[in-house]
């Protein structure tokens, strides 16, 4: 029964990654665009071929506010047409000119659409909020019992992220950082699954996103920062004062460069992933051979099966990276003497 519910997970898979190629009718197999068309934002939900959801668009054009549905701006076909002076072009809504082509240069448009990652982001935080409700519920209806349930599942992972990452890597201070840590490794967990899901949306590998997480770790930081944190980038112990104007911009860059790191490893890493399955899947369709397809079908599953750790493995990374960052913005040094000796921090 195991052996059976894989296969048709695999096959339920594959037909719904390889609905998404976007070639012509009778034109050749492209699979840089089938592959973009699935990694890449949109304003319709294409869960498998003929099964889309079209989501909301909503225009600020020069001060007018335009909603319509996105079912709009595409045929029967799927093709892009102009609706209402507005065209979609690769993901991407322009003004339209009158024989329904992008206005070059047109300023004043901004678009506030519900796309498939807006939607996939609302989707997790709903699914969230659910699952942790229903938690919190249970701990405060039966305090001091065993948990059961989801909350055994939760639980373990929750003082995993208290013990190991946060208290380890805080210190004392760790608790005022909990509610961060534990909605970053949660929200980035999450959505690497779902992502994983036929039909997905491929939210944390959109930089845009994975940006946004980053730039919350820089801020929290940042603002957390203590003397001696400052202290050690404009004037690092034991550094001769000529050195200054050398330490300090590089202390500086260092500052961005951490956050930085969190946001292209995350990014590059889940896109990576998701490349590798639909350019595996794609060989059977470059080939035009069903002989390719059972090893084809096979390394693609079982790199479904290592994305699986990897979405753990990332949403780990970027919640011990982070802790890692708070906890040295807020710990205590002990300056070293001008011999370059001194007793270890605390």
């Amino acid at each position: 029964m195991k052996k059976l519910f894989v296969l048709l997970l695999c096959l339920f898979t594959f037909s719904a990654f390889a609905a998404e190629a976007p070639a012509e009718e009778g034109g050749a197999f492209r699979p840089g665009d089938m592959i973009t068309h699935h990694i890449a934002d949109a304003h319709k939900w294409e869960f498998a071929h003929g099964v889309n959801l079209y989501l909301p668009v909503i225009l600020w054009d020069n001060g007018q506010l335009h909603t319509f549905s996105s079912s709009n701006l595409f045929d029967e076909h799927g093709v892009e047409v102009p609706y209402n002076g507005y065209v979609v072009e690769h993901g991407h809504i322009y003004k339209a000119d009158a024989a329904g082509e992008p206005v070059e240069g047109y300023s004043g448009l901004y678009d506030l659409s519900i796309t498939k990652n807006v939607a996939s982001m609302l989707l997790s935080v709903a699914l969230l909020l659910l699952i942790f409700f229903v938690i919190a519920g249970r701990y405060k209806n039966n305090p001091g019992k065993a948990p059961s349930g989801i909350q055994s599942f939760f639980e373990p992972i929750i003082i995993f992220i208290r013990d190991d990452i946060a208290k380890a890597n805080i210190g004392p201070k760790y608790e005022r950082y909990m509610p961060f840590l534990l909605t970053i490794f949660f929200f980035i967990w999450f959505n690497n699954l779902l992502g994983l899901m036929p039909g997905g949306a491929n939210l944390t590998g959109n930089i845009a996103v994975t940006l946004v997480l980053a730039l919350m770790t820089l801020l929290i930081t940042v603002f957390s920062g203590n003397k001696s944190y400052w202290s050690h980038i404009f004037a690092t112990p034991g550094v001769p004062v000529w050195l200054a104007p050398i330490m300090i911009p590089v202390e500086l860059i260092g500052i961005i460069t951490k956050p930085f790191s969190l946001m292209v490893r995350l990014f590059a890493n889940i896109t990576a992933g998701h490349i590798i399955i639909l350019s595996l899947f794609s060989l059977i369709f470059i080939f035009e051979s069903i002989a390719v397809a059972p090893l084809s079908v096979a390394f693609a599953t079982f790199m479904n099966f290592l994305e699986l750790f990897v979405a753990l493995l990332q949403a780990y990374i970027f919640t011990l990276l982070s802790a890692m960052y708070f906890g040295g913005a807020v710990e205590e040094h002990d300056h070293v003497d001008d011999m370059g000796h001194g007793d270890a921090h605390h």
